[in-house]
């Protein structure tokens, strides 16, 4: 990176020698006699680095220190500063970091303490302007805008959003698996007064019970076999921003205690420790079960779900989001075409009518993974119905015979076997969709177990 540095001096000998030192670096530098003249050229223009004398005549070191932290200057929050004199006291020192500069270095310098101190100051500079981007990246790509959909039951979702993002309440986001639970919860925090803090994700259901304690609240050096350190939680690693706490009904009782303690307290009490320790921490949690039923069964605490449950946002299934079906492969597509290289533009309207009419158990996922696989194997401009998986097809022209009778032929046709044709393939479907489970697939069909039995002998399925 081409970095410029400014150097202010008042003395024309030190200024040339910086200028030479640093520009033999690869920096770009800028040099003047005072402060004054400083804050114009950083005003006019910052720069990445101010190296600055202390003791200057008219404002001083620290007064131009103290005008580039407070000035609205362009880019001036995150500049480093390095003061260096010959007449510094600890004082001075102290109050120099106390009002944000980088390091202060005393006259006479070692040339490459001064090189590695740039070095350091330049890379701190890097990595915060890094970290602002990427904050920025996700400010965008989590914003309410990238949540796709306009059906009603969407347009519901975006204005609790709206309404919960700028508080610390907590919140419930329930929907089935695929919904896109987490996307929801991304635009709460990105989108919110929180924003700027850290975004903690946990899924309850993924760590073993003998160690989520330990992941949620930290632990103390010696706290158990293997604890060769002390360790923080992820409770205080969230602290000042949001922690999400995925799949909630999975959290074993014993940690949900703990969890209703640490969120009604504002305090964690870390593995093996006696000392608690405060944080400022939103809560948003989310499920894809019946946390109600759970409570009622004794499988989930009532007193955590009230706690939790103080604002809940439904996600919908994709089934009942109508045209949100095909706006959302529409976006998936554009996506994927990019990823593979392809001139898919696309779906044919055949395409469009089966991914349309189908339910998408699945949900947003199983719809995004469908519209992956047939860009990848597209051989045109657009998606044709041979792109699409087999049992979707079938399942698009059953839904098609049964509420779209065709027109009678001429020729008459043959009930029965159409009939067993319909019948063996609502089977099949029914057989797949359980994972051969008959006793499921009965289920699904409305019929007896002895009944599909019987069905699937006759068409030789058994």
């Amino acid at each position: 990176m081409d970095y410029r540095i400014l150097v202010v001096d008042d003395e024309h000998s030190m200024r040339e020698f910086l200028q030479i030192l640093l520009e033999r670096e690869g920096y770009r530098v800028e040099t003047v006699a005072t402060a004054e003249q400083g804050m114009l050229s950083f005003e006019k223009d910052p720069h990445d680095l101010v190296l600055t004398d202390l003791n200057l005549p008219g404002m001083t070191g620290m007064d131009l220190l103290r005008s580039i932290k407070t000035r609205a200057a362009r880019g001036a929050k995150g500049v480093p500063i390095i003061l260096i004199t010959a007449f510094g006291t600890a004082e001075s020192a102290v109050e120099a970091m106390k009002m944000g500069a980088f390091d202060y270095v005393m006259k006479p310098f070692n040339n490459d303490e001064l090189k590695m101190l740039v070095r350091r100051a330049l890379e701190r500079r890097r990595l915060e302007e890094e970290n602002l981007r990427l904050k920025a990246e996700l400010q965008g790509h989590y914003a309410l805008g990238n949540l796709v959909g306009s059906s009603p039951a969407m347009q519901e979702v975006y204005s609790l959003i709206r309404r919960v993002r700028d508080t610390p309440i907590n919140c419930l986001i329930c929907g089935e698996s695929g919904t896109g639970k987490e996307l929801v919860v991304r635009a709460i925090h990105y989108g919110g007064t929180r924003s700027s803090g850290p975004f903690v994700a946990v899924n309850c259901g993924a760590i073993p019970e003998n160690l989520i304690e330990s992941e949620l609240f930290g632990y103390c050096k010696g706290a158990f076999t293997g604890a060769n350190k002390d360790k923080m939680g992820l409770f205080e690693a969230a602290s000042t921003g949001t922690l999400f706490l995925d799949e909630i009904g999975e959290m074993p009782l014993m940690t949900q205690v703990k969890t209703l303690r640490a969120i009604q307290e504002r305090r964690v009490t870390p593995v093996g420790g006696v000392e608690e320790r405060k944080v400022d921490v939103r809560i948003l949690a989310a499920t894809n079960k019946d946390l109600a039923q759970a409570v009622a069964t004794g499988r989930f605490r009532e007193d955590l779900y009230y706690r939790l449950n103080v604002v809940t946002i439904e996600v919908p299934p994709l089934r009942e989001r109508g045209d949100d079906i095909l706006e959302l492969a529409g976006v998936f597509l554009k996506q994927y075409a990019g990823e593979y290289g392809k001139t898919v533009t696309g779906f044919t309207p055949d395409t469009a009518r089966i991914i349309a009419s189908y339910d998408f158990p699945g949900n947003v996922r199983e719809l995004q993974n469908l519209v992956e696989r047939a860009v990848a194997l597209a051989q045109g401009p657009r998606i044709t119905p041979a792109e699409l998986p087999e049992s979707i097809r079938k399942v698009s022209s059953l839904v098609s015979l049964r509420t779209e009778p065709p027109d009678f032929p001429e020729e008459g046709i043959d009930l029965d076997r159409t009939m067993d044709d319909f019948e063996r393939r609502w089977l099949g479907l029914a057989m797949e969709r359980a994972g051969g489970n008959k006793t499921r697939a009965a289920e699904l069909l409305g019929m007896s177990f002895r009944s599909l039995r019987y069905r699937l002998k006759k068409h030789g399925m058994a």
